[in-house]
């Protein structure tokens, strides 16, 4: 490849948070989609030039194919042999930017997914432990087995990935999002998956759209710190629970990542452990228990799961809190 035509190949910004990537971690298309944020088809082109030109290359591995920087670029062959160093230190520095962390935040999840369906991904063969069928998703599953047929409210629930898990189990679901938009998809997905005892509501944390006592669990995945007021928040929760039931919470514990502001929308950057069951005990909540939920090397979040039971009355919170 000529001089001109690869620094034409490098002077592309996807192109070089791709290749970055790609020297930390083989990946398939659908994970560098999803880590990108652009559309499938522009992360194939982008993958397109960079493997006509030598700089990666595709392997297949149990019918998935896989990319990875090519070892003749990181060994200075194929016109880097000066150029390698270089784009080792610019490497180094996105690392340290706004959109290099969100990218190693977006490659660490790809890696949790991994490893929570026991798929490790190329290791040594003598390290493969294959067990058919196993996964976490069929242990949440067998878990809804032991549980009563309960009413449940997903506040936030996006898309409806958890709702449908729920939906599973639950005598009924009440799905609430303040999106419009993100609802219809999530009929939508009901439809095609012949999901039936799902309800969807459009409102808001702060102001449900439930009567009081209505439901026996209040789950809010990951949506607490995307709240205005998340005091506020936790109290409506606690406000449709019959008495004995249930707040159920997945949130993120604090963390310095401040540009989920910008890309994810997110109003706080997570909860302390004991701040979280403050929001909780002051929302009336009683046997209130905070733990780790994930944590994983180099991830830089950790999720905490929070419980607690409602008494026979809610304790009122001001709208003025947090």
């Amino acid at each position: 490849m000529s001089s001109a035509a690869l620094f034409r190949l490098l002077g592309d910004d996807v192109r070089l948070r791709m290749m970055r990537l790609l020297h930390a971690d083989r990946l398939n298309v659908t994970e560098l989609t999803s880590i990108l944020g652009i559309a499938q088809s522009g992360v194939s082109r982008h993958l397109g030039l960079l493997k006509d030109a030598g700089v990666v290359e595709e392997r297949r591995d149990a019918g998935f194919t896989y990319f990875r920087l090519s070892p003749a670029v990181t060994g200075g062959e194929n016109g880097f042999g000066q150029l390698w160093p270089l784009l080792r230190a610019q490497f180094a520095t996105t690392a340290a930017t706004t959109s290099g962390r969100a990218d190693d935040a977006a490659l660490e999840e790809v890696r949790r997914v991994r490893k929570e369906n026991f798929d490790e991904h190329g290791a040594d063969a003598e390290r493969r432990q294959i067990v058919p069928g196993r996964s976490w998703a069929a242990w949440a599953r067998a878990l809804g087995h032991l549980l009563p047929p309960l009413e449940i409210a997903d506040l936030g629930c996006g898309e409806g990935y958890l709702t449908f898990e729920a939906a599973r189990f639950a005598k009924r679901v009440i799905a609430v999002d303040r999106s419009q938009a993100v609802l219809d998809r999530a009929r939508e997905a009901a439809k095609r998956r012949r999901v039936r005892n799902v309800e969807w509501q459009r409102g808001e944390l702060e102001k449900l759209p439930l009567e009081d006592r209505s439901v026996d669990v209040a789950l809010l995945s990951q949506a607490l710190h995307h709240a205005a007021r998340p005091a506020v928040a936790i109290a409506e929760a606690v406000r449709i629970l019959r008495p004995g039931g249930r707040v159920l919470v997945l949130d993120l514990r604090s963390h310095d990542e401040r540009w989920v502001r910008e890309r994810l929308g997110d109003k706080w950057l997570g909860f302390d452990d004991d701040e979280l069951k403050r929001l909780m005990e002051d929302a009336g909540l009683t046997d209130v228990k905070v733990s780790v939920g994930t944590r994983r090397p180099r991830d830089p979040f950790t999720v905490l799961v929070a419980s607690g039971v409602s008494a026979t009355s809610s304790k009122k919170v001001s709208r003025d809190a947090r």
